[in-house]
């Protein structure tokens, strides 16, 4: 998309705080980013725009800090902008990615950039915005291609295969090569590694009359270091969870499945009673504050009005409520 400039404004924070990732609509071009303080308990939307002078772009998916720099995937608008997590001013962008989902980082000079539609992972050198080199992926072609959330374990990266894929992929850091895969249930939707190096993914089971199959979603426990399924959760079939979490400790997960549920890393069988029920609401994002414990979760309403979020303590009490923007999808803690 062509970004447009306009007036700027001058923002400094500091301290503890969140970022929301507000996708906003396919083609409207209306994503957004905003940013609220836990302690003072307000958020301000619309800061990248506000701080820049130009809008976010097209449907921005994912957002990590390093070193005092946020980096924003913006998906349909094939870029990934830099920004001080201070000013929230643009300190460069990465161009000319196919659809980019999710980045991570190798070192200072090295990161990986998933991408749906394509069969390739980015390398990408972050110090110069430049793309540098490709990670093939087997068995997909740029039409069926879905990389997505990467989880790290010594030299190698995890990555899950998503959109009409079942696999998780293994790829080795020094010779930017897959090395290893598994396979797991149709479609798996996120990736976390817990306190005991276990990787945790949960898979959506596609949809009704797919060509590329139907069936119950599952949560799975996958030991990092013999790359095996330690454990299968089962759902019932037309269940639709997602966003696995992690609170601080790692001890803890969280995903949602119309309600919010949490569980014991170490747990051998899946909760019977939701952590927050669903109260007429659209859960569609989630995280959990790495310090507090306290629970985010993000209510896309409609998918037109900009989205809600609701602050629980750890215990499940309300603490708080406030507006983001449209589709609020992604959480990122500085």
């Amino acid at each position: 998309m062509k970004w447009e400039y306009g007036i700027e404004e001058d923002f400094s924070v500091s301290g503890e705080g969140l970022f929301i990732i507000n996708e906003g609509n396919f083609q409207y071009g209306n994503a957004t980013l905003s940013y609220y303080n836990p302690t003072t308990q307000k958020c301000d939307n619309e800061v990248f725009y506000r701080a820049n002078g130009m809008k976010l772009g097209d449907v921005a998916q994912s957002m990590v800090i390093r070193d005092s720099i946020g980096w924003i995937v913006v998906n349909n608008s094939h870029v990934v902008f830099a920004i001080n997590i201070n000013t929230f001013e643009e300190v460069g962008r990465i161009t000319n990615l196919t659809s980019p989902r999710y980045i991570h980082f190798i070192s200072d000079e090295k990161a990986y950039i998933t991408q749906i539609w394509d069969n390739r992972i980015f390398i990408v050198n972050p110090k110069r915005y430049e793309i540098t080199g490709y990670i093939e992926c087997p068995n997909m072609t740029m039409e069926s291609g879905s990389t997505e959330q990467m989880v790290q374990y010594g030299k190698y990266i995890y990555v899950n295969c998503w959109s009409y894929q079942n696999r998780i992929l293994k790829i080795d850091t020094e010779t930017d090569m897959v090395v290893d895969e598994l396979i797991v249930g149709i479609q798996p939707t996120s990736l976390v590694l817990d306190c005991n190096n276990k990787i945790w993914t949960i898979t959506d089971g596609g949809y009704e009359d797919s060509p590329y199959g139907y069936e119950a979603p599952s949560l799975y426990c996958i030991d990092a270091e013999t790359f095996t399924i330690e454990n299968q959760f089962r759902f019932n079939l037309g269940d639709a969870p997602s966003e696995v979490q992690l609170n601080g400790s790692k001890d803890r997960l969280y995903w949602i499945n119309h309600d919010i549920w949490e569980m014991d890393v170490n747990s051998k069988q899946l909760p019977v009673r939701p952590f927050i029920p669903d109260n007429g609401t659209i859960y569609y994002g989630l995280t959990v504050d790495p310090k507090s414990s306290d629970v985010y979760v993000a209510d896309a309403i409609d998918y037109v009005q900009p989205g809600f979020i609701y602050r629980y303590s750890k215990d499940g009490e309300l603490i708080d409520q406030f507006y983001a923007g449209i589709i609020p999808g992604a959480f990122c803690w500085r």
